[in-house]
């Protein structure tokens, strides 16, 4: 990275304070169910439900041990768990995938700053782990270490 930006919109003096929504129509829709399932009106509303199963089986013949009344319960929860675990984890990689990519702007510019400054051993440990979330764990592990002993070099020399 020479620190030359190739579109002007790169450049925060220009670019515009809030960001665009990039969002699909389906990618906002998981993320607005995934807010509302985890929201306080919603756990309220699944308490309240639960609460009025459990008051409704004090008045079906054969109560709580009655299939019938059983199966609509545990059948809605099977599917509402199956979808929500899938869900969840959309959100959950999306988030996780913009994050990373956050930071690799982050360690890229940081990398541009050291270089300048002329601290081009620092750019090299930020330049490289780039891209790190997708090495096997073995190798995760070892740049783990390498960093890890990194700052405590650096820690130690200030």
């Amino acid at each position: 990275m020479d620190g030359k930006r190739d579109d002007p919109r790169d450049n925060p003096r220009v670019a515009a304070a809030v960001p665009k929504d990039r969002g699909t129509r389906i990618t906002r829709t998981i993320s607005r169910a995934t807010a509302a399932a985890g929201s306080f009106p919603m756990i309220i509303i699944a308490a309240a439900l639960v609460l009025v199963w459990l008051v409704g089986g004090l008045f079906v013949r054969g109560g709580y041990a009655s299939t019938a009344y059983q199966l609509p319960v545990s059948t809605v929860s099977s599917i509402v768990t199956f979808l929500m675990v899938f869900v969840i984890q959309s959100s959950q990689n999306r988030d996780s995938r913009a994050l990373q990519t956050k930071v690799d702007a982050i360690a890229a510019v940081l990398a541009v700053m050291a270089k300048e400054q002329g601290l081009a051993d620092h750019e090299y440990l930020l330049t490289r782990l780039a891209g790190l979330e997708d090495a096997p764990e073995h190798e995760i592990d070892h740049e783990q270490e390498i960093v890890r002993r990194r700052v405590d070099e650096v820690a130690h020399e200030s």
